[in-house]
């Protein structure tokens, strides 16, 4: 994933040309740094990609002038310094009036820096590039594929370093060093360690709470490699013997996700996978203690397309594609339990690309 593909990339190139129609605009403004990187194979932090029918130019600073020709061989390297009159020279070289910008990624600040610096029509587009990067290349479910493997090896210390006396942050800290010594690039996010009633709250950061016997403990966190990212969900329970609400809550969130990974198919739509674990949850009563989406799709960013969600309109799912299964129950006071696994969409369902077992007991 680390060498420049001239053959991947004009492919995807060409695939954005083949929407420009469809989107109503004969140009595209690329300001997304992970549509950046799809799209050209650019790394750097500053850059806008301007892509027409006939015309794909790359505009960046001074810093990344020698990094993006050599990064991005099929872009034209525009020496840009963030001056107005930089804004209208790199918009007039190509001959386009209606040009798409991704509304998700421009400021109001810099859509009005726009109007001022050319006379374009600017089009508001929700989604560009975002559909196409869905179904990942057998190379980027590879990467994604080693990234796990890190997480999974970091994962499977949890058993041995979480100790009543540490804190949250402390294990999370070791847990970031561990998964940067088995070869990750950086963390995916910010490793969650939740402990306790802290564990009610899905994206708690962790804080100076002290682990202690008893004490439920969610570990969600992921490496990156090369960009693309990975993530799973662990539980434990500190101490030799849960209490039967641990086990019955336990029990049902990871019969739950066994039911997804046992009955996804590609072809089912995202509301109906999300209800494989929703309504078995529903039933048992703590429909209302799961309120966060069963998982989303994973690549450069760790929220992509799809979603697999009950709150919004379902869209099938595809061979290629990678996603999260990760339901919980979260009860306020008490604590709470996720289990999530990444997987890969293949012919026959979902493979785990998650290795790491799930035992939850860790002995003190």
């Amino acid at each position: 994933m680390t060498s420049h593909n001239n053959e991947l990339y004009q492919n995807r190139i060409m695939a954005v040309r083949q929407q420009l129609d469809t989107w109503g605009v004969d140009g595209v403004l690329i300001s997304s740094p992970s549509n950046r990187r799809w799209l050209g194979g650019f790394t750097g932090s500053n850059a806008k990609l301007l892509l027409t029918k006939d015309a794909a130019l790359l505009a960046t600073d001074f810093r990344y002038w020698e990094q993006a020709a050599a990064q991005a061989p099929d872009f034209t390297l525009f020496k840009h310094q963030r001056r107005a009159e930089d804004d209208a020279a790199f918009f007039t070289a190509v001959s386009a009036t209606h040009i798409g910008i991704e509304a998700n990624h421009v400021t109001l600040a810099e859509f009005e820096r726009l109007q001022k610096a050319t006379s374009h029509n600017w089009v508001s587009l929700a989604e560009t590039v975002e559909p196409l990067r869905q179904v990942k290349t057998a190379d980027e479910i590879a990467t994604i594929a080693a990234a796990a493997a890190i997480t999974d090896q970091a994962m499977a210390q949890v058993n041995t370093l979480a100790r009543p006396g540490m804190s949250e942050q402390e294990l999370a800290w070791i847990l970031e060093r561990t998964m940067r010594e088995l070869g990750a690039d950086e963390m995916a996010f910010a490793v969650i360690v939740a402990s306790g009633p802290n564990a009610a709250l899905p994206h708690h950061h962790p804080g100076e709470r002290v682990l202690q016997a008893g004490d439920t403990l969610i570990v969600d966190m992921g490496a990156a490699l090369h960009d693309y990212k990975s993530d799973m969900t662990r539980t434990f329970y500190l101490g030799n013997e849960p209490d039967t609400q641990f086990w019955t809550i336990y029990n049902l969130v990871l019969a739950a996700e066994t039911a997804v990974l046992t009955h996804a198919k590609p072809g089912m739509n995202t509301k109906e996978i999300d209800a494989l674990a929703r309504d078995p949850i529903t039933a048992a009563g703590h429909g209302d203690h799961f309120g966060h989406g069963l998982g989303h799709g994973v690549g450069l960013d760790i929220h992509e397309n799809p979603f697999l969600s009950h709150l919004y309109e379902g869209k099938p799912v595809t061979v290629g594609m990678t996603v999260t299964v990760e339901p919980g129950i979260y009860i306020p006071g008490w604590g709470g339990v996720r289990i999530e696994d990444l997987c890969h969409v293949t012919d026959n369902g979902l493979e785990s690309l998650s290795h790491c077992p799930k035992t939850p007991i860790i002995p003190c």
